[in-house]
């Protein structure tokens, strides 16, 4: 009992030692300090594969292309093709116009966000496999519920 114990204490710390809106930490940063800044496509395209957790091997991987290209696409000004964008979007499981940075769906009325929306976009934030987790959790807490409700 007390070795699970010491094991789940080891994973709350990993956890919280990697949020990435931990104003103290931030999450943990990986690779080489960049010399320049990235250009703003490049930095949407980097925040976009850290939200799907995913390196940039893994996604240079699923892309067909070698890191070292990918590294490119986040670090330099680039013009890609539309059929990469498509397949960049594809691969991160979002919207060629998101991916752009023109998705006007995200624009909704002007009163404020209910305390589980609010929650729910922080949430979206998360690495996928932490975001499996959270969703894991709430449809277990629905399905005890519903369990609940019709029993």
């Amino acid at each position: 009992m007390a070795d699970v114990l010491a094991l789940l204490a080891l994973m709350m710390q990993a956890l919280t030692l990697t949020k990435p809106d931990d104003p103290y930490n931030g999450g943990m940063n990986t690779g080489r300090p960049a010399k320049h800044p990235r250009p703003p496509f490049g930095q949407r395209l980097h925040d976009l594969r850290e939200q799907a957790g995913l390196s940039q091997e893994q996604l240079a991987k699923k892309l067909g292309l070698a890191q070292r290209s990918y590294s490119q696409w986040e670090r330099r000004p680039v013009a890609l093709r539309h059929d990469q964008l498509e397949a960049v979007a594809d691969a991160l499981g979002i919207s060629t116009a998101e991916l752009m940075g023109t998705d006007d769906a995200q624009k909704r009325g002007t009163g404020p966000a209910g305390k589980l929306r609010q929650v729910f976009e922080r949430a979206s934030k998360l690495p996928r496999d932490q975001q499996k987790h959270v969703v894991r959790v709430i449809e277990d807490t629905l399905t005890a519920y519903e369990v609940r409700k019709a029993g």
